[in-house]
């Protein structure tokens, strides 16, 4: 979100789900998307077999969409920025670009062409392991295509240098004019249904609504103003500076809403004992998971079936939520919970329906002030809509970017913050599968899915295998320098040699156990996509 922000002025898809049907050429990378976003996968596959759109895939492992892709790109975990600035210095090599649109609707594009000039087919190919010919291909198949979409995930923005990697992104589509049309763009695939709509409400700590700047005098005032308070000038802390803030002392007391950080943050063993400094530790959530068995206190919410309000799904697209049946128990609505805490502090918030929470969304919040609930329907409104008549936007940065002109960022290649030596030889990565969702809260508690991937794995080489006695199905412990984990062996070549894949949802052999939590440096989002790992087949 901050790498488009920065680029673009707005942190969000481009373009729309059904608009991807429209590309000729698909860049992918940090996401398995058939796995992650499987409605997205059938969008794209229809165009590369309907319509023979090309695709240029970039993920280390050997992916269900690797079988669609024209060229796959095997980068080295890690190595983005370097593969990403090689193919926008073939492009300016080549004279690919989109010369009109560079100069027309952009900024510092020299200083861009200058800075990746070192970053020759033959330099990246000894960072990343692409070969160069693949390389070469894929820049002439991006910037050739008529219309060309850069589709990304967290397989991006897990990184030490996520926000740069996200601004390379920005770069290569404006240095080729796939921006504001149909079948462009760079569309970021968020990891949950809300993802976007917790973020243009407010949800990180240095912005209001519609990512107003907390420490922007102007936009304060204007909260301010709205809800009758003073507020704080200062950002608040993000996710990794809470959970530090706790193991400190400074914080004393934490709600936790909708999260489970005993198994999504990184280094657990050092979660758990921040956590454990609290005097107070509050869960709000659907049911007991492992940072709800850690609470003082435990206030039941409702499924999304059980409330009603509005979701802002990954296109920008403001959808209602309709109640189908009701709550068990004391069971409340996140809203009602946050009401009830507010108002025993003395806030005196009048809410009375999620209606109200949205009517005063549409008072405070200038591109969401035309999607009232009278108007979202069936089929939700894409914002910006800033009036009433306004139709919704499914295209953004059509005439101009939301900033005016689209920035060109320099960025660098950094290696990731631990590499592997002789005592940890592995590269560990990590991500999700198609049968289970997140930290497992809900889809573990469904026999159906459960059946389909019952226990944790661990994606060995052959070679690898081979070398360490490993078979498949052996129990293997893999070991960081932070902890380790017990876990089966998958033995196959869905990852190349030196490199292991875990995924994250399984408790008893948690990843993040092993994972380091070092950050980027602008978001503080951790590096989940590298580390160190050593194995050993269990006796």
């Amino acid at each position: 979100m901050a790498g488009l922000a920065a680029s673009f002025g707005s942190g969000a898809m481009t373009n729309s789900i059904t608009d991807l049907g429209q590309s000729d050429c698909f860049l992918i990378t940090g996401s398995n998307t058939t796995e992650n976003h499987p409605v997205i996968a059938t969008v794209v596959k229809r165009a590369i077999t309907q319509r023979g759109a090309k695709l240029i895939l970039a993920d280390p492992r050997n992916i269900e969409l690797a079988k669609f892709a024209t060229v796959h790109l095997r980068q080295k975990p890690g190595t983005d920025i370097a593969w990403i600035n090689g193919l926008i210095n073939i492009i300016i090599d080549e004279d690919l670009l989109d010369s009109k649109f560079v100069s027309e609707r952009t900024e510092n594009f020299e200083a861009v062409k200058e800075a990746v000039k070192k970053y020759t087919p033959e330099y990246v190919e000894s960072i990343t392991s692409i070969p160069g010919e693949d390389l070469i291909e894929a820049a002439r198949l991006y910037a050739k295509a008529g219309a060309a979409s850069i589709l990304y995930a967290m397989g991006i923005t897990q990184h030490i240098t996520g926000t740069d990697a996200v601004k390379s992104l920005a770069n290569l589509a404006m240095i080729t004019g796939n921006i504001g049309k149909p079948g462009t763009g760079v569309n970021p695939l968020r990891g949950q249904n809300n993802v976007q709509g917790a973020c243009d409400m407010g949800c990180l700590p240095g912005n209001f609504t519609a990512y107003l700047q907390v420490a922007n005098e102007e936009h304060r005032r204007k909260f301010e103003d709205a809800w009758g308070v003073e507020l704080n000038p200062n950002p608040g802390l993000t996710i990794p500076r809470i959970i530090e803030g706790a193991g400190a002392g400074t914080i004393k007391a934490l709600l936790v809403m909708g999260e489970n950080p005993m198994m999504s943050d990184p280094d657990l063993s050092h979660v758990e004992h921040c956590l454990s400094k609290l005097d107070l530790l509050v869960v709000q959530d659907i049911f007991l998971n492992e940072t709800a068995l850690l609470a003082d206190v435990v206030l039941p919410s409702c499924t999304w079936a059980e409330k009603e309000g509005t979701f802002t799904n990954t296109e920008r697209r403001v959808q209602m939520v309709r109640k189908a049946v009701s709550a068990p128990g004391e069971a409340r609505n996140d809203w009602e919970i946050l009401k009830l805490l507010a108002n025993k502090m003395g806030a005196g918030w009048k809410y009375a329906t999620a209606k109200d929470v949205m009517d005063e969304i549409n008072n405070v919040t200038a591109s969401y002030k035309g999607i009232t609930y009278e108007r979202i329907g069936k089929t939700g409104i894409q914002w910006p809509c800033p009036t009433l008549d306004h139709p919704g936007t499914p295209i953004l940065h059509g005439i101009t970017f939301t900033r005016g002109k689209g920035l060109f960022s320099v960025t660098e290649y950094v290696p990731a913050a631990e590499q592997t030596d002789e005592q940890f030889p592995f590269v560990l990565t990590t991500g999700r599968i198609l049968y289970q969702y997140h930290t497992a809260t809900m889809s573990r508690r469904s026999l159906g899915l459960v059946s389909r991937t019952p226990e944790a794995f661990v994606e060995i080489h052959p070679s690898d295998a081979k070398e360490l006695g490993i078979k498949p199905g052996d129990e293997i412990e893999v070991s960081s320098r932070r902890g380790s984990i017990t876990l089966k062996a998958d033995v196959g070549k869905r990852v190349e040699k030196g490199v292991v894949f875990i995924p994250f949802h399984y408790s008893e052999a948690a990843v993040n156990r092993l994972t380091i939590a070092a950050l980027d440096p602008v978001a503080d989002i951790p590096e989940y996509k590298v580390c160190a790992v050593k194995l050993r087949k269990c006796a």
